[in-house]
């Protein structure tokens, strides 16, 4: 039976698709789902222009999805995610003090994994003012380095953003002394809205930035009028936020079936097109959509490997999803 019938057929369902048709593409079959480690092909990495630094082309954002507190059975599933995430040649988790427990829930897990040197872990600065912003940022810091102390290795965050751009001179002004100072190896600015952009395009204009990170998908395309070019030119790495349309563009068409030319990129679910749609654009670095669960992470990684959409392609995609 063709694929696009199989994913269309409403009695299919779709945890079970996904732990089946991406996982077994991954070595991984449904009897795998509480075991160790899968072996999975490892995902592209693209440089950050600054360093040339390799970073994986998908990460996993922590906006609700790891906003879980002490839940025990919650925290188990979300380790599953990132196993699969670091067996995949992954390592970006993008986090922030806005998102409740998600940084200590995800620091807490890669500690418990003893896996924090696997991780590039971006967090966020949202707050007003030179001392809040220290404090906050302190706190980030010993959220992901909780053993720093025992271990002898100095505390570090990967990427430190200005939220939002909140107060985001100040902030900056803050991330280049504890960048001087090894606090932290990257700075950037983010935001999550396209009324934005003009904003975002001043700071990267004004400043020096390792990391703007950004809204873009296939339905949400405002960003490569000149944001996305502007970064390129500006050496900037790009991180995308909402890359199925803050989830909305991946619900609508979860009962449609999936276009016969996904097979030619090597995708078998519309999540995939979807990510890869928005890799193909140079100027992208990491996409990081946010789970809570392993399948969706099988899911998600497979759009790192293989081939990507060209212009034809990539025009057909956005027709799809019209």
């Amino acid at each position: 039976m063709a694929l696009n019938r199989i994913i269309d057929a409403h009695a299919f369902d779709r945890r079970r698709f996904l732990l089946t048709a991406a996982g077994a593409a991954l070595g991984v079959s449904i009897a795998d789902h509480a075991a160790s480690e899968p072996a999975i092909q490892p995902m592209h990495k693209r440089p950050i222009p600054s360093t040339g630094e390799g970073l994986p082309v998908v990460g996993c954002g922590t906006w609700r999805t790891f906003d879980v507190g002490g839940d025990a059975a919650r925290r188990r599933e979300l380790t599953e995610v990132l196993r699969v995430l670091f067996a995949a040649g992954g390592s970006v988790i993008d986090s922030s003090p806005m998102y409740g427990s998600s940084e200590a829930v995800a620091g807490a897990l890669l500690a418990q994994m003893n896996a924090r040197d696997k991780a590039f872990v971006a967090t966020k600065v949202w707050t007003e003012g030179r001392d809040a912003g220290i404090a906050q940022m302190d706190a980030s810091m010993s959220f992901f380095n909780p053993n720093a102390s025992a271990s002898g290795k100095p505390a570090r965050i990967d990427l430190m953003q200005i939220h939002n751009l909140l107060d985001w001179r100040t902030q900056l002004a803050t991330l280049r002394e504890w960048k001087a100072a090894g606090r932290v190896r990257y700075i950037g600015v983010t935001h999550y809205t396209s009324s934005a952009f003009k904003q975002v395009e001043t700071v990267l204009r004004e400043e020096r930035l390792d990391f703007v990170q950004i809204n873009y998908a296939a339905d949400d395309r405002d960003a490569e009028a000149s944001l996305l070019p502007l970064a390129k030119d500006r050496g900037v790495a790009v991180i995308v936020n909402q890359p199925f349309g803050g989830g909305a563009l991946l619900a609508s068409l979860k009962n449609r079936p999936l276009p016969g030319f996904a097979q030619e990129i090597g995708c078998t679910s519309w999540a995939q097109l979807l990510l890869k749609f928005v890799l193909s654009n140079p100027a992208v670095t990491c996409v990081i959509p946010g789970t809570g669960r392993r399948e969706y992470m099988i899911d998600n990684v497979r759009a790192g490997i293989d081939d990507y959409p060209d212009t034809a392609l990539r025009k057909r995609i956005a027709n799809a999803v019209a």
